[in-house]
């Protein structure tokens, strides 16, 4: 198989090693962190150049990028720790929305969300469910010719800046359906806080919240949803190597440029080895990010069991990096002056985003013996 770049890809990627560059420096990314929920200017520039299109068919508006694609954009977006919720308000509830709403849905939801007018958000984890997005308690009830659904949705990625939830929930004949929740209808309560890498979060109460019948995008979504789920998973992964990337590289610059008894700490022969270490766990889990963007369009047993045998890997690879950053750079490590604390938090909670790697490896194990 060819892995080789096409020119407008090796273009995206200058374009967006410029715009990360100039955009998301340390002080700027600060500046990003504190202000308030929503678009943002930057956000403005990810619609100008085609960004926001670029992961979507071209049969819903977008571009009809593919995985190699949106594994560059998630690699550059992680090199610069890029707090946009590309992933979490774009493109995982854009592509549930383009796998399962009607063109008026779409005409209302999806294409201001391509345009950069809203963002939305992906409410499917419940507590106690481990990762599982199928295993929820959350119930939709059909009565008077109207919806009404009752549950508790918990990190909710993205919830405060979204102009809706598209939120799972089970029917009373045992299928998962997928709903579309405003922003503020009544009935509706959440808790807003932020994640230990600064990612925007809440948990989302259901309490009676009736919704007309055209806010339900699907009544059986299973299939759409693991196959987002599996998506996402893969663009994880690639954002996972743009931050192990700038890991590695922080790392070895500090250790060049440290001494101790007169000599750089780089010239010490265990440290040079645990650098290799390092650049081993980058190097494998670089091919690992490859084979699940590639995986995508395999039939989903296939694509699962891939896709799961590198968030598994990746995860694992993340925390030995962050560890390994963290531990090199001494006592600094430790400090929110020196800029390898974010990407070590962002490396640790990475492995938690749509699943852990011992989920993804009772994944890969349950499918093994299934076949």
């Amino acid at each position: 198989m060819d892995f080789a770049l096409t020119d407008e890809q090796r273009m995206l990627v200058e374009t967006l090693t410029r715009l990360v560059t100039d955009q998301v420096s340390p002080e700027q990314r600060r500046l990003m962190l504190g202000a308030s929920a929503g678009t943002s200017a930057l956000w403005r520039t990810f619609s100008e150049l085609g960004l926001l299109h670029m992961p979507f068919s071209e049969e819903v508006g977008g571009l009809g990028g593919d995985g190699t694609d949106l594994m560059i954009i998630m690699r550059a977006l992680g090199r610069g720790l890029v707090p946009e919720a590309y992933l979490a308000g774009l493109v995982l509830p854009g592509q549930l929305l383009a796998l399962t709403a009607s063109d008026k849905q779409q005409a209302r939801w999806l294409a201001p969300l391509l345009e950069g007018e809203h963002q939305l958000a992906l409410a499917w984890q419940e507590y106690g469910a481990r990762y599982d997005a199928f295993a929820i308690s959350s119930q939709a009830i059909q009565r008077d010719g109207q919806w009404q659904l009752n549950g508790r949705k918990e990190v909710v990625l993205n919830l405060e800046a979204a102009a809706a939830k598209l939120v799972t929930a089970r029917l009373d004949n045992g299928k998962l359906g997928l709903f579309v929740v405003p922003a503020g209808a009544s009935g509706t309560s959440t808790r807003i806080y932020r994640t230990i890498d600064d990612r925007p979060a809440g948990d989302l109460t259901l309490e009676h919240v009736t919704l007309p019948l055209e806010n339900c995008l699907s009544e059986d979504v299973s299939t759409a949803l693991a196959a987002v789920l599996a998506l996402g998973r893969a663009a994880l992964c690639a954002e996972a190597i743009g931050a192990m990337e700038v890991a590695c590289d922080q790392t070895l610059a500090y250790l060049k440029e440290r001494k101790q008894f007169g000599l750089p700490l780089a010239t010490f022969q265990a440290l040079q080895h645990r650098m290799v270490d390092m650049h081993l766990h980058l190097e494998q889990s670089r091919s690992m990010a490859i084979l699940a963007a590639t995986s995508l369009a395999l039939p989903s047993s296939e694509r699962d069991y891939k896709i799961a045998a590198a968030k598994a890997y990746c995860g694992e690879s993340a925390r030995f990096i962050a560890e390994q950053a963290i531990q090199l750079h001494g006592a600094m490590g430790m400090t929110e002056e020196c800029y390898i604390t974010p990407y070590a938090k962002h490396l640790v909670m990475f492995d938690h985003y749509l699943g852990d790697s011992d989920y993804h490896l009772e994944t890969v194990s349950d499918l093994l013996k299934a076949a």
